[in-house]
């Protein structure tokens, strides 16, 4: 297979069972898959390509484990990182405090990395308000401190996922500096575009 150049290395960072994978696979294949997902192990990635304005942005996506134990192979699939959507489930106030660990973990190691901070399982809240533990004002503002963007949604029902993506692309095409770091570092993988495998094994 020839090389596939990625435009925007992009990770997927949270707490496990946030719903990273079930995001990436809304994202991608269009599809919510029922029952629990296995654990991701090391990474999984996948590539996508966007059209912003009559131009083609690929994403490279890294889809890496939650677990604290694989915190320091996590370290491995985040270096080069342009753009992190870290993600925390809105029914699961620990899950938030595990954001700002990752946060804290890219401003000193990925300094011009964009952060997209990412609440998941919105249509847990459709039946139940009461079931929020995570304030959505209060990670907007943590948000603006970080000088992030915020984005809540559900893979499920797909409510704002093509857009959180979407997003990302346009912020590669729209800010000069941080199109200028990414394009200067391309990365260039042979894995076929849309592939999704786990890269890590115990």
């Amino acid at each position: 297979m020839s090389g596939q150049r990625v435009d925007v290395k992009v990770v997927m960072l949270g707490k496990e069972f946030v719903g990273k994978t079930s995001l990436v696979e809304r994202y991608v294949h269009h599809r919510f898959l029922l029952g629990p997902y296995q654990n991701t192990i090391g990474a999984a990635f996948v590539a996508k390509a966007i059209n912003v304005e009559g131009r083609v942005v690929t994403l490279g996506i890294w889809d890496t484990a939650g677990s604290e134990r694989y915190e320091a192979m996590s370290r491995i699939y985040y270096r080069g990182a342009k753009a992190a959507i870290v993600c925390y489930d809105v029914t699961d106030s620990s899950s938030f405090q595990r954001v700002k660990f990752w946060v804290k973990e890219l401003q000193s190691c990925e300094q011009h990395c964009r952060i997209y901070l990412c609440g998941t399982k919105l249509d847990l809240l459709e039946n139940d308000r009461s079931k929020r533990q995570v304030d959505f004002h209060d990670v907007r503002d943590y948000a603006e401190e970080i000088k992030g963007r915020h984005y809540e949604t559900s893979s499920k029902t797909g409510q704002n996922v093509d857009e959180l993506f979407q997003n990302v692309a346009e912020d590669y095409v729209h800010f000069t500096p941080f199109q200028v770091m990414t394009e200067e570092n391309g990365v260039d993988l042979s894995q076929k575009k849309e592939t999704y495998f786990s890269c890590c094994h115990h």
